[in-house]
């Protein structure tokens, strides 16, 4: 069994950061793909930023400038640093590790940014 296991969501104010963490460590398998994705209420789920093994990073264009993706190859980790957080990113975020034995989403983490 798969286990992800997310951290580091809440409410925090316009303008603030916040960090999410995944830990993939449970699972001995191989992953090539790590990433986040996250979807508002009544929107589809969209790309916020990923990973591949070679540490090459593709982000959506709403966040490019302000998030940053970071993963540890050694603990099975990948962080996602927001900045200059916007009430536009409220959504529930979830973190995606793609391997050797298929596709894994996290149970979600809420993000709420609001004064």
């Amino acid at each position: 069994q798969v286990q992800l296991v997310e951290s580091g969501g809440g409410l925090v104010q316009p303008g603030g950061s916040l960090r999410l963490s995944c830990d993939a460590s449970g699972n001995t398998f191989r992953i090539d793909t790590m990433g986040w994705y996250r979807q508002a209420p009544g929107m589809e789920r969209e790309v916020v930023a990923v990973v591949i093994s070679t540490g090459a990073t593709t982000y959506g264009d709403s966040v490019k400038g302000r998030f940053t993706i970071s993963r540890d190859n050694a603990k099975n980790t990948v962080d996602l640093q927001m900045n200059s957080l916007k009430p536009e990113d409220t959504a529930v975020y979830y973190c995606l590790i793609i391997g050797d034995r298929g596709g894994y989403w996290g149970q979600g983490i809420q993000v709420t940014v609001s004064s």
